[in-house]
């Protein structure tokens, strides 16, 4: 069979993990090309595409001086030069910038006091994550902008955050492990996918990546993604049995042992989605990725593991977060050690009660005998 490689055909991979083929040439609109390569209906797709484009008309690139659409220009030229700012959270920022230019763009950014920021925030207080993205985005702006003289002061600074009022991912029960490996045994990508998220505490950015090169001396070392431009955090987990025992029955990869039915590594969106799938074939709805890494800090907490030692384990660099899971586990103890003193000191016996409870349900105690005078 012979490759013929088209003229403006991309490959692109979206937010999912998906990889589709697109039209894209330069000064003209990025078209979807529909059906398999070579099928009539993506071969009829492509030439319409390429007879029919029209070039797209320039926009005037005009922005009243000091508005929040220049000062955002000019903030994001600034982004792109941050290296310790991950390219999401510079995807994000921009998103909701872009956002709020649509309506306020030629809007004095000088003149934005606190109350609109929150107004901005109210807005949105129905989805509370969206809500915070704004203050949070306005704030990086509103920093940039001061620490180039182009306004005064950060109003964002001063505007609270909603709470979400989420408990986050729901964690895994040991239950739904079982119920999980039920479903895919030893031997598939789905158990050692639960097996690498499992035993290594990472997160789904981390375990994509994960591959022959990170193990030394029975030990995954690991720099984790999240914060890797500003605070590199490496990690150091001893590979257990349990985690071993998946590796060993497959089936991996080399550079990533995790991969797709394509035989490529995933990407974290792209694994996150396939493990939810892997996850609603097992019956187990609600659960994800990160509801595993949950799942890990608490089952060392149960085991009696310090906040620390769970730290070296999860890469977190506060107690904040791990702290929870210890004082849960605490707290499971201390009850367990004062039900036991309780325990200790009934044994089998059983209190009568019977002659303590009067016909209306009241405890009644004897009254002394009163003297006569």
């Amino acid at each position: 069979m012979v490759s013929v490689r088209l003229k403006y055909v991309i490959e692109d991979v979206d937010r999912h993990g998906n990889v589709r083929l697109y039209f894209r040439r330069k000064g003209y609109p990025k078209i979807r090309l529909r059906g398999a390569p070579g099928s009539d209906e993506f071969m009829d797709a492509y030439r319409k595409a390429l007879a029919g484009a029209v070039p797209i008309p320039a926009k005037p690139s005009v922005a009243t001086p000091g508005s929040l659409r220049a000062i955002s220009i000019e903030y994001f030229r600034h982004l792109a030069t941050r290296k310790d700012l991950e390219p999401s959270t510079v995807r994000v920022r921009r998103g909701v910038i872009e956002g709020l230019c649509r309506e306020h763009g030629d809007k004095p950014l000088g003149r934005m006091m606190p109350h609109h920021v929150a107004d901005f925030r109210d807005d949105r207080a129905d989805r509370p994550e969206a809500a915070n993205a704004i203050v949070r985005a306005l704030r990086g702006l509103f920093d940039f902008a001061v620490e180039k003289r182009l306004v005064a002061s950060n109003p964002a600074r001063s505007v609270k955050l909603l709470s979400t009022g989420s408990q986050g991912h729901r964690a895994w029960t040991l239950d739904d492990v079982a119920t999980y490996e039920a479903k895919h045994p030893l031997g598939t990508s789905a158990r050692l996918a639960l097996a690498l998220l499992l035993y290594t505490g990472q997160r789904r950015s981390d375990v994509v990546l994960i591959g022959r090169q990170h193990v030394r001396d029975g030990a995954i070392y690991l720099t984790q993604q999240k914060n890797r431009r500003r605070k590199p955090i490496t990690v150091e987990v001893p590979i257990v049995s349990a985690l071993q025992e998946a590796i060993d029955a497959g089936p991996t990869g080399d550079l990533a042992f995790l991969r797709t039915e394509f035989g490529r590594p995933f990407t974290a969106n792209g694994f996150g989605n396939r493990f939810r799938k892997w996850c609603d074939e097992a019956g187990l709805k609600g659960l994800s990725a990160h509801g595993l890494r949950k799942a890990a800090a608490a089952r060392l907490a149960d085991l009696g593991a310090t906040e620390h030692q769970i730290m070296a384990v999860t890469g977190h660099q506060t107690s904040k977060e791990v702290s929870r899971y210890t004082k849960s586990a605490n707290r499971k103890r201390l009850a367990a050690s004062a039900m036991a003193l309780v325990e200790a000191e009934t044994g089998n016996k059983r209190v009568p009660l019977s002659g303590l409870i009067a016909p209306g349900g009241t405890k009644s105690t004897p009254k002394p005998l009163k003297r006569k005078a």
